[in-house]
């Protein structure tokens, strides 16, 4: 994976936290699953929880209604989001600022760590999960979600196409778009990590919009900024972003409008 600007990151989400629920149907159905997902691997109601990336706290405002005797924990980038994250919880959670790779608290502080829709921000996962697995306690479960390598392939394969059929060459380290991990790469982290009874599977979701314009428009309102094509300047980069709507549309458009695939990921392990 190509590096990841963090601050970029920061300040993309931080900009959109105040319309992100208004544009997150893929997000909000990810939270939907991982609760279905924590009560088939839970068999008593956890003490201690941490949410990674909670971001407008919606996750932590359902585990508080399945589990509200636990404790609640929640961590993210941008400050923003976690401001959405007080008006909706209230005193029902404790927030910090801080980042996954450098998680808070003392070892085993937790006994349940998750998280959805963050750690394909990360430039690689082990180190996170090296930290996750430091601060559960002994037989701690870590529970999360994110999107893998089929996520916006349609806009990923438009853009390559473009940058072909206007002779732009292809940078050293990628194209320009996000890389998103692989499965592999997941379980690999995990397993490297030293998670026991490491499961991961995927899904596939599919978001439908009237046209590109409003499909990126929804991508940038969510702050996920770097999941867009870098941007050059002048008349020939116009250019090549008109050719890419032209090949999405021709590509993948239907009576429906335009698709955007994701692959989510979903993950578990016990310390």
């Amino acid at each position: 994976m190509h590096g990841i600007d963090r601050g970029r990151v920061e300040r993309s989400f931080h900009r959109g936290a105040g319309q992100y629920d208004q544009h997150t149907p893929v997000q909000q159905r990810v939270v939907q699953r991982l609760l279905e997902r924590l009560s088939a691997e839970l068999s008593q109601e956890p003490q201690r929880v941490l949410d990674i990336g909670c971001g407008t706290g919606q996750l932590l405002q359902q585990l508080a209604q399945h589990y509200p005797q636990a404790q609640l924990t929640g961590l993210d980038l941008a400050p923003n989001m976690l401001q959405q994250a007080a008006e909706r919880l209230g005193n029902g959670a404790e927030l910090l600022q801080g980042d996954a790779e450098r998680l808070p608290g003392k070892d085993n502080r937790f006994d349940l760590v998750v998280s959805t829709s963050t750690f394909q921000w990360l430039e690689e996962c082990a180190t996170c999960f090296g930290e996750v697995r430091r601060v559960l306690e002994p037989g701690g479960l870590f529970c999360f979600a994110l999107f893998g390598d089929g996520t916006l392939f349609e806009l990923q394969n438009s853009w390559r196409g473009a940058l072909q059929r206007n002779d732009r060459p292809v940078l050293e380290g990628g194209d320009g778009t996000h890389r998103f991990h692989t499965v592999d790469q997941v379980r690999q982290s995990l397993e490297q990590q030293g998670f026991m009874a490491v499961e991961v599977a995927t899904e596939q979701e599919l978001v439908w919009y009237p046209d590109l314009p409003q499909l990126l428009q929804a991508i940038k309102r969510i702050g996920a900024g770097t999941a867009h094509p870098q941007r050059g300047g002048g008349l020939g980069w116009r250019r090549v972003l008109h050719d890419m709507a032209a090949l999405y549309r021709e590509r993948y458009g239907t009576d429906l409008g335009v698709p955007a695939s994701y692959q989510v990921i979903y993950g578990t392990g016990r310390r």
